[in-house]
């Protein structure tokens, strides 16, 4: 089998112009960047704005894994395979940073015959998006150490800077920093960090504005500390919206792709969905929901990570109600959960174990799948359960898998192999999400607004991870109390935690239960409009693994990218 990269390059192209004459996009309303790239502009929008919405389908998948379970190629693939059965169809992705790409996750573009291309080009600097949402995050942070330096007018408390730098790379080394060294001319030192740029608020806001006008109003309501008397701070107090939002006038943009099979993708916006909202970009959807009758999109990590943000955030500031929802599982990944073996990040797959069939493990790891199909439920749409399979995996094994989705109220559950065979190897999959999306919903929040802020928390904390309770540090319950009085309790919330498990300890594989959350702090993002509570040691840098991915990055002796994956 060829590599992700090798099927890539050997794909046969078609200009991006007749990509988007194919989707309903007009030429003066498309920003080529090259041959295969190209931004939309929003006028697009205005232009259908009576035409009705298509379908919207969620994927989402179990506990990831370092073994990877696929949700990516299966976005890509369903939407390959809704074309393959005759379905109009676009599929909306995040845009890949650098930080997982060098370091153990790999690029963000599919694999096998289920990717989006030009797979270097969306992997590296793509349209530059992500370069400009770090200038933008960089430049506030330039003007409040600029503001502290210059005699403070403000009466900025320097301890209570919240606003923190950023990189789109995975450096640990820049978790905690003191900045202002240097003497009088070196600025006003202090403690501070750099987040990944993915993670910033600025990226958030990316994700869930609804046009220009809107993100430069919601970058003026940024908060990056308080006075000495206790008044929260802004970007606007400092003067920084307008240029940010200038800064931010291209990225708002969304930029289109296409599959290996020549469909449209929209790839726009990249929050993490452990520290953030993990979801393509409102206006990246909004595109394709009017071009296509089918949208496929995804929310990070698992469903207990960004679907629950995608449903009780995105959808209800973006007013959609989706159609269905799709959720990944490999039997490796279910095995892992299932006890069978241990593998951490960056150690060779253990592929012994997966030649060899074991049910038992499957059945006990099947409890996590379990769990996401009746955390799903409680949003009131079906569920079909994609099994990404694999050679290795036995039939005894996949039904194992199949019974114990359809037992939990999974809809479906169907054997996807779009990584081996593109559209083809994703229509029966295809066939059961359309079934799924004529059935009738109930679409339904999991909390209301107005609830309390611990209540909101709380509810996310037992209802989805299963904790039999929380406790709050000092600091959070001081923010609660302060973001209370401040008017921001009936912010949605987006909970900052491992990805790795359903509780907030990423040792506790399967479907732990009798644990509490512990909730260390909270931060406000009024800008995109969620608070977000850091649960355990979450943090918002991730680290480079032992051997780091970008080792196998490299120009061979055609000036050709090779390694990435």
């Amino acid at each position: 089998m060829l590599s992700d990269l090798q099927i890539s390059r050997q794909a046969e192209m078609r200009p991006i112009i007749e990509i988007a004459e194919q989707a309903g996009i007009k030429r003066s309303e498309l920003e080529p960047y090259g041959d295969y790239m190209a931004k939309v502009r929003l006028e697009l929008l205005d232009r259908l704005a009576d035409r009705p919405d298509g379908k919207l389908i969620l994927v989402t998948a179990i506990t990831p894994t370092p073994l990877g379970e696929g949700k990516t190629v299966t976005n890509i693939g369903l939407a390959q395979g809704l074309r393959h059965i005759g379905e109009n169809a676009i599929v909306t992705l995040r845009e890949p940073s650098m930080g997982p790409t060098f370091g153990i996750k790999g690029g963000a573009c599919g694999g096998g015959y289920a990717q989006v291309v030009p797979m270097t080009e969306i992997n590296l600097h793509f349209t530059g998006d992500i370069h400009a949402v770090g200038s933008a995050n960089n430049l506030l942070a330039a003007m409040i150490d600029g503001h502290l330096w210059h005699k403070n007018p403000l009466g900025i408390d320097p301890q209570s800077v919240s606003w923190n730098r950023g990189v789109d790379m995975n450096d640990v080394a820049l978790r905690n920093i003191v900045t202002g060294l240097g003497g009088a001319r070196g600025g006003i030192p202090r403690e501070t960090q750099f987040d990944i740029t993915v993670a910033s608020e600025v990226m958030a806001i990316l994700a869930l504005t609804s046009g220009l006008k809107d993100m430069r109003e919601r970058f003026s309501r940024i908060q990056v500390g308080v006075t000495r008397d206790g008044d929260p701070v802004t970007a606007e107090d400092l003067h920084a919206a307008g240029a940010m939002a200038a800064l931010m006038k291209n990225a708002i943009k969304p930029n289109l792709v296409q599959t290996l099979e020549h469909g449209p993708a929209f790839v726009h916006a990249g929050p993490f969905a452990n520290i953030a909202v993990g979801t393509s970009s409102i206006l990246a959807d909004r595109m394709a929901l009017k071009l296509a009758d089918y949208v496929t999109t995804e929310a990070g990590f698992g469903a207990d990570c960004g679907a629950e943000k995608f449903f009780n955030i995105k959808c209800r500031l973006a007013g959609y109600r989706p159609s269905a929802v799709v959720i990944v599982a490999t039997v490796r990944a279910l095995q892992l959960h299932g006890g069978a073996f241990e593998f951490r990040p960056g150690s060779r797959p253990p592929v012994e174990e997966f030649e060899r069939e074991n049910v038992e493990a499957v059945r006990a790891g099947a409890e996590n799948l379990v769990a996401h199909i009746e955390n799903t439920r409680k949003f009131g749409l079906p569920i079909v359960v994609a099994v990404n399979r694999f050679p290795t995996d036995t039939d005894a094994e996949l039904a194992e898998v199949k019974e114990a989705a359809l037992q939990a109220g999974a809809m479906a559950a169907v054997e996807s192999n779009v990584w081996a065979r593109g559209g083809a190897g994703g229509a029966e999959l295809a066939e059961a999400v359309v079934a799924a999306c004529e059935q009738e919903s109930d679409f339904r929040f999991l909390y209301p607004l107005e609830a309390p802020i611990t209540r909101k928390i709380e509810t996310i904390c037992t209802e989805i991870y299963g904790a039999s309770g929380v406790e709050y540090s000092r600091i959070a319950e001081r923010k609660i109390r302060r973001f209370e009085e401040q008017g921001l309790g009936d912010l949605p919330i987006c909970m900052a935690k491992t990805h790795l498990s359903l509780s907030h300890d990423p040792k506790l594989k399967g479907r732990p239960t009798g644990f509490t959350v512990p909730i260390e702090d909270i931060r406000a993002s009024v800008g995109a409009g969620f608070l977000y509570p850091m649960c355990g040691e979450i943090r918002t840098m991730p680290g480079l693994p032992t051997r780091p991915a970008a080792e196998d990055v490299d120009i061979d002796e055609d000036g050709e990218i090779v390694g990435l994956f």
